[in-house]
């Protein structure tokens, strides 16, 4: 089954242990290869910010690979991301 960024945008988003972290709203992407390195999610109002990687929209910053599962909701690792985008190693 393909998904596309698309299909992702507004999904909850919660870690494996059941904590709802908020709604996917973006991703960032290697614009040299095209590869997804980031999903992008608006906090909930119960999750501590300072928790996690945010970028300067306020959004938590997990890698795109600690996408363990879509379906209704959106089940990632509560690994928060290293990886930057070229764009932003320029900035």
């Amino acid at each position: 089954m393909k998904i596309t960024e698309n299909d992702l945008r507004g999904k909850t988003v919660m870690t494996e242990e059941g904590l709802y972290l908020g709604i996917m709203r973006n991703t960032t992407v290697d614009t040299r290869t095209g590869e997804l390195l980031n999903i992008l999610i608006e906090p909930s109002d119960d999750v501590d910010p300072r928790l996690y990687h945010l970028d300067k929209q306020g959004h938590l910053v997990f890698p795109f690979e600690s996408i363990k599962s879509v379906k209704d909701v959106i089940i990632i690792g509560e690994k928060p991301s290293t990886k930057t985008s070229p764009a932003e190693n320029m900035e």
